[in-house]
C-alpha cells in the first residue's frame, strides 16, 4: 500500500505476548497516512485494546518495529508517543466533569504569560475558536460551559478539540460512539471528519462497522490478534465488511477472496 508522502505511523511485524497467556497480537503490519482516517474494527477480544496501548506507548511490543514519520522509534513510551504528535481519546474521555470546557482543553498545559501568570482570557478565546472550528455551532455552548452538562457526543468533541489544539497529528479514538444515541453518534462522526479536514489523521477503533465505514478512508479488520483485511473503503461496502467479519468469526476463513490479506492467511486462527 502506498501512502502519499510516506506513512505518518507504521507498525512492522508487531507482536505482543502477555507471558504464558498467549499472543494478543501477531505480526501486525499497518500504516496510517497523512491525512487519513483508518477504521479499525473487530469483535471483543480481537486485540484492539492491545494495539491502542502499543501505538500510544503504554505497552512495548514483544517484537516488531514502530516507525513515526519514517523514523524507527526506540525506547517507546507514552511520553515519546505524545512528543511525536500522537494523542489517545479513551472511552471515558478523561475529562473533569465539574470544570468548564476551556479548563478541560488546557488542563495541565495552560497558557501562561512571561511571569507564569495564567492567561485566562487567551484560553477562553482559543477554546471558542477551536469549538467553532470542529463543529460546535450552537451558541448554547461556550468556553465557560460546564462539561458535566454536555451530552456524551459533545464530551467527545471536547476531548478531540483538546487533542487538535495541542497539534496532535494522529488521534486514536477508542470506541467514541459506544452507547450513544443516533443523534449523538452523528455529532461524533462529524467531529472525526473535522480531524482530517484540519490536516490530522485518526484511527477510529470500533466494533460498529457502519460507523467506521461512514468516515474512514481505509478499513482494517482485526481478528484474534491478526489483521485479516486492510482495504480502501471505496473497494468494499459496509455490508460486505459485515459478511467478512461474520465469516472469519464462524470459520476462520474469508467470505470474499478478493479482500484477502496475503500476509495473514497462514495460521490466522492460532491463539
Amino acid at each position: 500500500m502506498n501512502v502519499l508522502g510516506g506513512p505518518l505511523v507504521e507498525l512492522r511485524g508487531v507482536s505482543h505476548s502477555y507471558g504464558g497467556k498467549g499472543y494478543a497480537l501477531r505480526d501486525i503490519n499497518i500504516q496510517v497516512g497523512r491525512p487519513e482516517i483508518v477504521g479499525l474494527v473487530g469483535d471483543n477480544g480481537a486485540g484492539k485494546s492491545s494495539l491502542i496501548k502499543i501505538i500510544s506507548g503504554m505497552t512495548v511490543p514483544t517484537s516488531g518495529q514502530i516507525y513515526v514519520k519514517g523514523r524507527q522509534m526506540l525506547q517507546w513510551s507514552t511520553h515519546r508517543s505524545r512528543d511525536m504528535g500522537i494523542e489517545t481519546v479513551y472511552q471515558d474521555r478523561a475529562l473533569a466533569e465539574q470544570q468548564t470546557i476551556a479548563r478541560n482543553i488546557f488542563m495541565g498545559r495552560e497558557i501562561v504569560g512571561p511571569f507564569g501568570n495564567l492567561r485566562l482570557k487567551k484560553q477562553h478565546e482559543e477554546a471558542e475558536r477551536l469549538m467553532r472550528s470542529i463543529g460546535f455551532t450552537s451558541k448554547a455552548f461556550a468556553p465557560d460551559s460546564i462539561v458535566g452538562n454536555l451530552s456524551g457526543g459533545e464530551k467527545q468533541g471536547v476531548a478531540i478539540a483538546r487533542a487538535l489544539y495541542f497539534k496532535a497529528e494522529l488521534i486514536i479514538l477508542d470506541e467514541p460512539t459506544n452507547a450513544l444515541s443516533l443523534t449523538e453518534v452523528n455529532k461524533v462522526l462529524g467531529f472525526i471528519r473535522q480531524i482530517k479536514e484540519q490536516g490530522g489523521s485518526a484511527i477510529l477503533i470500533t466494533h460498529n462497522i457502519f460507523h467506521a465505514h461512514s468516515v474512514a478512508d481505509r478499513l482494517v479488520i482485526l481478528d484474534r490478534g491478526r489483521i485479516t483485511v486492510d482495504i480502501p473503503k471505496a473497494a468494499i461496502t459496509a455490508e460486505e465488511l459485515v459478511e467478512e467479519m461474520h465469516s472469519v468469526a464462524r470459520t476462520g476463513k474469508f467470505a470474499l477472496d478478493r479482500y484477502r490479506n496475503p500476509a495473514t492467511t497462514e495460521g490466522m486462527v492460532e491463539q
